[in-house]
């Protein structure tokens, strides 16, 4: 629930902080004072869309902060904690800043995050209904959404259709593109082979281009190489001089001194690691020099491998690993088309058997929405009874739809008689502005309960109704309040008197700028406010003790 909203610099309210409670709040004041304000400002934390408009004039930026305390489902805590968002003992803050400047920023708890978030934990706790809402019940398109609300056994089945669905929509637009395009498929399809062939018989090794290239550098340079080892080892063991001869006596004349002084020492062990190290050097290049053949053919045969693997570079990649690459990219396209290569009629089978499975779970889920349907319209009827709409018939009528949509097959739309003896027809049609508003009262009242909405609020839905029809949305609202926090915006005393908590809106003027402050009312004042909304401007005392009256019968109906 609601329990304390921060407003500053938005529209005429330059600050204001207001404590709620749980229950019923009402809140009144003359019109244009401000009330609508606050919804908005409400609205907004909860992730709708800002504007500068909505900036106090001479301010920078609005802020806009709201603490909500709630149960969180664990599907819920899990998301706010994928998003890094801590909360302790189930306390939210929310929070909206917007900008001259048209840059905004919205937090949870302190984290930021996008609108788009904040909308998705903004629908957790608050359900804001206004005049406008009412305009919701005349889309049709929303009528199947309530009804698919209204009954948990719908979800599954739905979501089991959907998917089925999805599966037929997929094959059959791919069975109306291989159509249309047949012939590009099987260019693409033809292609692809000839690609993948290509590479393929290639028989390419990641580092073979480098090594092939190492090779023809030896094969090319092959007689400099020999030349190179034959001297080297002719010098280090031929005649006149044997350098490792010559190298080796200088070791033996150094070991008969070496033990005379450190430095000798260490000379004649570098002398000794010498003449070792060049003995070395000449067994390996006389084993370089018996290993070397020359090979006519080899570097033919390099040379041509060099060239393919140019080739294959030139069409496919700028490098081997490149070519490597596209040929697994072809490769699985290949298998993707190749898996699907079926015969036209086959193909339609597929697609006449994925249609037939995804028509049994649309019968299915029509089943199920109608025998739901049923039970919505004795829920209407009993709550529209209580609204002294007991005549009224309200009926979810079904239409059947030829093809199949992601929705199902059924076209739902509701129908209602206001009175005997009428014609049955569309709400949006048949229903005045009174009877819409406690037709749309009768809904919410079902589907509060049914969606375990935290806070409630209600902008002005009492309009256009009086007297006993007063009374009864004044009680079917708080029936509401004891299973969610309500909010209620009103201009009907009956419905101001029923509420647990009063806060009054009021503008004043003050130093050539007007604002809006917001008062929570005592049980006297209460009496003051609810006289006005009875009289008007002239507060009499028959307008008081009519205040006072409907307060007593407000606190029997509470007891009761």
């Amino acid at each position: 629930m609601l329990r304390e909203l921060i407003i500053k610099d938005f529209a005429i309210i330059e600050q204001i902080d207001i404590t709620f409670q749980a229950k019923m709040t009402v809140i009144t004041g003359e019109t244009g004072a401000g009330k609508s304000i606050v919804i908005d400002a409400l609205g907004l934390l909860a992730g709708g869309r800002a504007s500068q408009e909505f900036i106090r004039k001479g301010a920078n930026k609005f802020i806009l902060q709201g603490l909500f305390d709630l149960p969180l489902a664990s599907a819920e805590q899990d998301f706010l904690h994928s998003l890094g968002i801590n909360w302790d003992e189930g306390n939210l803050i929310l929070q909206r800043e917007y900008s001259r400047s048209g840059h905004g920023t919205c937090r949870i708890n302190g984290t930021l995050v996008t609108r788009t978030i904040l909308r998705q934990v903004g629908q957790w706790l608050i359900d804001i209904h206004g005049q406008n809402e009412q305009q919701s019940l005349l889309q049709v398109e929303n009528h199947l959404k309530l009804l698919d609300q209204f009954d948990s056994r719908i979800q599954p089945v739905k979501e089991k259709y959907q998917a089925a669905f999805g599966r037929f929509r997929k094959k059959a637009i791919y069975l109306q593109q291989r159509k249309q395009n047949e012939q590009s498929w099987i260019q693409r399809l033809d292609m692809l082979k000839f690609q993948v062939s290509e590479i393929e018989s290639a028989n390419l090794k990641k580092e073979e281009e480098q090594q092939l290239i190492q090779e023809k550098e030896k094969l090319e340079n092959f007689q400099l190489i020999q030349q190179t080892l034959a001297q080297s080892y002719q010098l280090l063991n031929g005649e006149p001089i044997a350098l490792i001869d010559q190298v080796g006596t200088v070791m033996q004349q150094m070991k008969q001194i070496e033990k005379f002084s450190p430095q000798l020492k260490k000379i004649s062990t570098d002398v000794t690691n010498a003449f070792y190290l060049l003995q070395d050097i000449s067994h390996d290049l006389s084993s370089q020099n018996d290993l070397l053949e020359w090979d006519e053919d080899r570097l033919d045969q390099v040379n041509e491998r060099l060239e393919l693997i140019h080739q294959l570079e030139h069409k496919y990649g700028s490098t081997l690993a490149e070519v490597l690459a596209y040929y697994q990219k072809i490769k699985t396209e290949l298998q993707q088309m190749q898996a699907t290569e079926s015969s036209g009629d086959e193909l339609e089978k597929q697609v006449a058997d994925l249609r037939q499975t995804a028509e049994k779970l649309a019968q299915d889920l029509s089943q199920i929405r109608q025998q739901a349907a049923v039970k919505l319209e004795a829920r209407v009827h009993q709550q529209l009874a209580a609204l002294y709409m007991s005549k009224t018939v309200f009926q979810v009528h079904f239409a059947a739809v030829n093809q199949l949509k992601p929705t199902g097959h059924d076209q739902v739309e509701f129908y209602i008689q206001t009175n005997p003896g009428e014609r049955m027809g569309p709400l949006a049609k048949i229903a005045s502005g009174g009877e819409m508003s406690r037709i749309m009262l009768a809904l919410k009242t079902i589907f509060a309960v049914q969606r375990n909405l935290t806070s409630i609020i209600f902008d002005e839905v009492d309009t256009g109704v009086s007297g006993r029809v007063a009374q009864a949305i004044a009680e079917k609202i708080l029936q509401l309040a004891q299973h969610s926090q309500v909010l209620c915006i009103t201009h009907l005393p009956q419905v101001a008197a029923v509420g647990d908590h009063h806060l009054l809106v009021e503008k004043t003027v003050g130093n050539g700028r007007t604002q809006t402050i917001v008062t929570k009312l005592n049980r006297q004042q209460r009496v003051t406010e609810l006289a006005r909304m009875v009289a008007g401007s002239q507060i009499t005392s028959s307008a008081i003790e009519h205040a006072q009256e409907l307060i007593t019968l407000a606190d029997k109906l509470k007891q009761s």
